[in-house]
């Protein structure tokens, strides 16, 4: 798919800094996109990596400090990204944070919060902002990252799943609301990725091999394999595709 069908177009990719959002950030890069990463962590200068490798590919770039739970962090990036490009076409939303291993009842209110905040209320600042513009511009696409646990529940997800199940209502709602302005908003449902986010299903070669046994197609997803389905929703060649959820799991759904 790299015919560069995102050539002039001006994305934006939270959670750039490292992951699954580095990758599509780095896809759309190459495929022809300018593209502005965020990130709540700046200080260890994988953002800023990430924007350097982008303008090594010869598109621009910007990297910006967000937390995506702030209504004026996220209002500030839209902000910048329109005074530095001009125009927003695609925005993904890849920030988000999990607290591994506690069940519902378990989750503190503050955990709770902490999770919705930054997963679901996160998605939906910045889908408002950039919709507002894409509405005016009567054009763009918008991908969230929700996940297979926001459609079959599993271990040790608590908070994590509900806010991933809320990504894809936010999803299908906002697909209706935005399609008269001819702006597509898709999700991505990824399974396990070896990303740091993932690390405590793969780093250990035996956990890897016991893990990725479940996977029907024998192995775990790597952040390219999203980055090209991301590629894929944000292009025109899914141009009459709006308010799916596609999900990126090797044909895995957990039972428990």
């Amino acid at each position: 798919m790299k015919d560069h069908t995102l050539n002039g177009k001006v994305a934006i990719v939270t959670g750039g800094r490292r992951g699954i959002g580095r990758a599509i950030a780095l896809a759309f890069a190459a495929d022809g996109a300018d593209v502005a990463v965020s990130d709540r962590v700046t200080d260890d200068g994988r953002l800023q990596e990430t924007a350097a490798r982008i303008m090594e590919l010869g598109r621009r770039s910007l990297a910006l400090q967000v937390d995506v739970s702030q209504r004026r962090d996220v209002e500030k990036m839209v902000q910048l990204v329109m005074e530095g490009f001009g125009r927003i076409d695609v925005l993904v939303n890849c920030a988000g944070i999990w607290i591994p291993g506690q069940t519902l009842t378990e989750c503190s209110e503050e955990n709770w919060d902490n999770v919705i905040d930054t997963n679901l209320k996160g998605t939906y600042l910045c889908c408002q902002a950039a919709g507002k513009i894409m509405a005016g511009q009567n054009s763009g696409c918008i991908v969230n990252l929700s996940s297979q646990v926001g459609i079959t529940p599993g271990t040790g997800v608590g908070a994590y799943s509900i806010s991933k199940a809320g990504i894809i209502m936010l999803t299908r709602q906002l697909a209706l609301e935005l399609a008269s302005f001819h702006v597509r908003v898709n999700a991505l449902a990824p399974g396990i990725v070896k990303t740091d986010f993932n690390s405590a299903f793969w780093q250990d070669p035996k956990v890897e091999k016991q893990t990725s046994g479940m996977v029907p197609l024998g192995r775990l997803a790597e952040p390219e394999d999203i980055a090209e389905s991301a590629l894929f929703l944000a292009s025109e060649r899914s141009g009459y595709v709006t308010g799916e959820v596609i999900c990126v799991n090797g044909g895995w759904t957990p039972s428990k």
